[in-house]
């Protein structure tokens, strides 16, 4: 997105679709000239020529969603995508029993609520800060309208359903065909990915995750999933904190992952 001269931001408050999980009202900002460079940066959108990224200006807006608040629930009614400019957002589902499973988490450059551009009926998840977020909000109608007119959107759009379904292929595979060491050690690769940062000593990975949210992800119990980092710590492979990770050797933890 190319960033053209804007006037300082205005603050709204903005209903939201679950008034108990948020107090009814969440902070709405203008759309601004370093919300768009950073965006225009991340992979998802940096394919985009500037003529089409700036398509989306007049639609977007910035929605504050301050660490632990929930954006939208698990079956409300679903009509905008968003984009994540800072933070953390994790995508959770309840079981009939009531216990909650993470199903991914996103960070800078992401995308997540993209079913609703074409299909926008009920959430299949629900969104809460897992830091404090900053958050680029489309509406259904208003994407639709850049979509009839620019195909390379289109295209996009199609391309991160793509890698959407191919990353639930490959952790339903992951769950049958490899153990929980293995899925542990690609969970934290994935994470570093995301959030990792390269240091001296290896690769540092603040992912904000707690040891019970990070034991959902890989898809097993906390205490299975804590003897496999414990073994990975031991053999010199990382060096683990509160809410992160330190990757000593990542090559050793991709062996171990496949």
């Amino acid at each position: 997105m190319s960033t053209a001269t804007a006037g300082p931001a205005r603050a709204e408050e903005i209903q939201v679709a679950d008034p108990q999980a948020t107090g009814g009202r969440l902070q709405q900002m203008e759309f601004t000239d370093e919300d768009a460079r950073i965006l225009a940066e991340s992979p998802l959108l940096r394919e985009l020529s500037d003529e089409d990224a700036d398509t989306f200006r007049p639609h977007t807006h910035v929605v504050l969603l301050p660490r632990g608040e929930r954006l939208f629930g698990e079956g409300d009614l679903g009509d905008c995508l968003y984009l994540v400019i800072s933070g953390k957002v994790k995508l959770t589902r309840t079981a009939p029993d009531g216990r909650e499973t993470l199903v991914s988490v996103h960070g800078p450059g992401d995308m997540f609520g993209e079913l609703a551009m074409f299909d926008p009926t009920y959430r299949t998840s629900t969104a809460i800060a897992v830091t404090d977020a900053r958050l680029a909000e489309i509406a259904h109608d208003d994407l639709r309208k850049v979509l009839t007119t620019r195909p390379p959107v289109a295209l996009l759009l199609l391309k991160a359903l793509a890698q959407r379904l191919r990353r639930a292929t490959e952790t339903n595979t992951n769950l049958i065909f490899t153990d929980v060491p293995g899925r542990v050690a690609k969970a934290l690769l994935e994470l570093a990915d995301k959030f990792g940062t390269p240091t001296e000593e290896g690769i540092q990975v603040n992912h904000d995750l707690t040891q019970e949210e990070l034991a959902q992800l890989v898809g097993a119990s906390r205490e299975t999933v804590n003897k496999a980092l414990a073994d990975f710590a031991t053999r010199g492979w990382l060096q683990l904190s509160a809410k992160s990770v330190l990757l000593l050797d990542p090559d050793r933890l991709r062996r171990r992952a496949r």
